[in-house]
């Protein structure tokens, strides 16, 4: 949270408008903050005094069970626990839901624990529910459909899939939980073919805040299944979810090109790719701009991927190639390997858990050349001048929206159908370094706000999965689905027990 943020020190210069964001954001969630507070209640007797399976698993600080079942993709803006709990059974979850809900203990139920908004950080010394358990995985051929479990990680059905001869849209990196990226929206490569993967979302099983369970679909309680499909953690815990899966084309074949671009080159690269889009269905790309230790310089670093034959491929890239840009890898990945395989492997890096990490994101709908150069140029000095900066990445993620943008909006809660680009500031730096840390949040804030006025929106607008807990619930839900999402929530969750992930009011307007 800001209000407990180092804002002393040596401060780099801001522009007004973004010390306008900076000290309203401060306020706000300071003012959120408190409003959140709970009484303190010993979590210990509580839960020892139950009957649990011999599955389930109790744990404390201190311990590394309590460590196992806590740990965070980032540290920033965390959520603090008195105790953990790993339920065994579904009946033992319910159980743990009516106990915390009757005794005002606040909660959060977690699978891959991949979240990363600041709003996490408003949960002190509460209990964690540990989904790890819950870890199934069954594809009926036949039906052609895949059940998890929210411990289900997205690498983990990419060969179970392959292997029975299916793909399914999925985002760019293994490790989140598959019903947790879902529950948001669920971005991804394949979004111009397939969809969302909450597209392609059949079915669901809930425990809701009255602990009761509930099997959510389009024929079973049809407004929370629209409701789940954008803004789902708000709701209640998934326990398990079906989706539908697709027979694989071109044997899974997806070609691959990945470049590395130089300073030189980068403004030549961004013009060419304005005079590609809109992408094509089939064809996505993804761009680093960070810093090389080996050269000590800062670069580009771009990955393409088309869904399908080597040949067609070439062909939809052939403006990249005639830059004669120097390559990394150009290959045909099998579907179940392009995500281990991106960028030569980064996502064992960028996987890691339990480190410091601070993000801004946003939407566009609009591409802008001259913005995306200048940008370039921003990370270029800000690396210079905070080395302790240079693990920092700005990310573009450039997916085609065909099928996403053929689902009527009306159909699901997901509000930015219309987004063809997700920018993502990844922020890192050593612990204790607040004057890269406060440098960083300034640059996050100005990029942001640069990028935002050219993006084709009238203000900021980002996906749930992606926001960083400053915005307003306008702009990562959608003034159009807020009135229905504020009704819903009255309804499931009047007290409001499941929102420490972008929490949505009982009442809108």
């Amino acid at each position: 949270m800001l209000c407990n943020m180092r804002l002393s020190g040596n401060l780099p210069a801001l522009t007004p408008a973004a010390w306008v964001t900076l000290l309203w954001l401060s306020f706000w969630s300071c003012v959120t903050d408190a409003s959140r507070i709970y009484p303190r209640v010993d979590i210990r007797p509580i839960l020892t005094s139950q009957n649990w399976s011999s599955k389930t698993i109790i744990s404390y600080p201190g311990s590394s069970q309590f460590f196992n079942a806590t740990e965070r993709w980032t540290t920033f803006s965390a959520p603090t626990y008195s105790a953990a709990i790993s339920p065994g059974t579904e009946d033992d979850l319910v159980k743990v839901v009516k106990l915390a809900t009757s005794r005002k203990i606040p909660f959060l139920a977690t699978g891959g624990r991949h979240g990363y908004s600041t709003t996490f950080g408003e949960l002190h010394d509460g209990l964690a529910i540990d989904l790890s358990h819950f870890d199934s995985i069954k594809l009926d051929k036949s039906a052609e459909t895949i059940t998890v479990g929210p411990g289900v990680t997205v690498g983990q059905i990419f060969d179970p899939l392959y292997n029975a001869g299916f793909d399914l849209q999925t985002g760019s990196a293994p490790c989140p939980s598959l019903i947790g990226v879902s529950l948001g929206g669920g971005i991804g490569q394949y979004q111009g073919v397939y969809g969302l993967i909450a597209d392609a979302l059949v079915s669901a099983r809930m425990v809701t805040a009255s602990g009761d369970i509930i099997d959510v679909s389009a024929n079973s309680h049809p407004d929370l299944f629209w409701a789940i499909r954008g803004a789902g953690t708000n709701f209640g815990i998934v326990t398990s979810a079906t989706y539908k899966v697709h027979p694989l084309t071109d044997s899974g074949d997806v070609f691959v090109a990945e470049f590395l671009i130089s300073a030189q080159q980068i403004s030549k690269y961004f013009e060419t790719m304005e005079s590609m889009n809109p992408l094509p269905a089939k064809l996505s790309s993804m761009m680093l701009i960070d810093f090389n230790s080996t050269t000590n310089k800062t670069q580009g670093q771009v990955h393409w991927a088309y869904k399908g034959h080597e040949d067609e491929g070439r062909k939809a890239l052939a403006p990249i190639f005639n830059l004669n840009l120097e390559p990394t890898q150009i290959k045909v990945f099998k579907w179940n390997k392009l995500i281990g395989g991106l960028f030569g492997g980064v996502n064992d890096l960028a996987c890691q858990g339990n480190v410091t990490r601070n993000l801004y994101n946003w939407n566009m709908k609009n591409y802008s050349t001259s913005t995306y150069y200048a940008s370039f140029g921003k990370m270029d000095k800000f690396f210079a001048k905070y080395p302790g900066a240079r693990g920092s990445i700005l990310q573009f993620e450039f997916f085609p929206n065909e099928a996403m943008a053929a689902v009527p909006a009306s159909e699901t809660a997901f509000p930015w159908r219309d987004t063809t680009t997700y920018i993502n500031f990844n922020m890192l730096w050593d612990d204790g370094d607040s004057v890269t840390e406060n440098a960083a949040i300034a640059l996050g804030l100005e990029l942001r706000s640069e990028f935002v006025a050219v993006s084709g929106y009238p203000e900021l607008t980002v996906f749930v999965n992606y926001a960083h807990g400053d915005e307003k619930v306008e702009q990562i839900y959608g003034k159009d689905k807020l009135p229905r999402l504020a009704s819903l929530k009255k309804t499931w969750d009047p007290n409001q027990v499941f929102s420490y992930n972008h929490g949505l009011p009982t009442q809108y307007p």
